[in-house]
C-alpha cells in the first residue's frame, strides 16, 4: 500500500508501481472502440503509462496535452493515458483536444490493472480511481522508470519520464 494524498488529506492506493527492472504485470484494457487491449498490442515498442483518475479534470488533461505534444515526432513509441473514464469520454476528450498521438484506455470492464499495478486508490472521494502515476516500459515490458505521484492535484516529472521513454 503506498501513502499519497489528495489536496493535503491521506489516501491509499492497493499496493506499490511495479518495480524497476521487472516486467511489468500483462492488462486488459478496453480502447475507443470498445476492444480489449493487452501490452502484446504494444510488442516492440517502448511504453509510456500515464495513468490518471479522470480525463475530466484539469491535471489529468493537461498530462495527456503535454505527453501527446513531446511525442509528436516519435511514432515508435507508444503513450496510453490509461483512466477509469468511459471510452465514449475518453474519445470526446481525445477529439476535442485533438490529442492524435496518444491512445486513451479504460479500465470499465476490470479494477484488475489499478490491482496489479498497485494504483488503485482505496479510500478518499476518489476511491476506485487510479492513482496519478507514469511507469514507462522498454521494448520488453520492463520497468525502466515509474513515479507515483505524491499528490493527485500535481502533475508528473515530464522531463524524468520523457528521458526514460526517448
Amino acid at each position: 500500500m503506498a501513502n499519497i494524498t489528495l489536496k493535503g488529506n491521506p489516501v491509499h492506493t492497493s499496493g506499490q508501481l511495479p518495480a524497476l527492472q521487472n516486467k511489468a504485470p500483462d492488462f486488459k484494457l478496453v480502447d475507443g472502440e470498445l476492444h480489449d487491449r493487452t501490452l502484446a498490442d504494444y510488442k516492440g515498442k517502448r511504453k509510456l503509462l500515464n495513468i490518471v483518475p479522470s480525463l475530466d479534470t484539469a491535471v489529468c488533461a493537461l498530462s495527456a496535452k503535454k505527453f501527446n505534444e513531446a511525442i509528436a515526432k516519435h511514432p515508435e513509441v507508444a503513450v496510453l493515458v490509461i483512466s477509469a473514464d468511459l471510452p465514449f469520454a475518453q474519445k470526446r476528450f481525445c477529439s476535442a483536444e485533438h490529442t492524435k498521438n496518444v491512445t486513451p484506455l479504460s479500465m470499465m470492464r476490470s479494477k484488475d490493472f489499478g490491482k496489479d499495478y498497485g494504483v488503485l486508490i482505496l479510500d478518499g472521494p476518489l476511491a476506485g480511481l487510479l492513482a496519478r502515476s507514469v511507469v514507462v516500459l522498454d521494448e520488453h515490458d520492463k520497468v525502466i522508470y515509474s513515479e507515483l505521484v505524491p499528490e493527485l492535484s500535481h502533475e508528473p516529472n515530464y522531463e524524468k519520464a520523457l528521458q526514460a521513454l526517448l
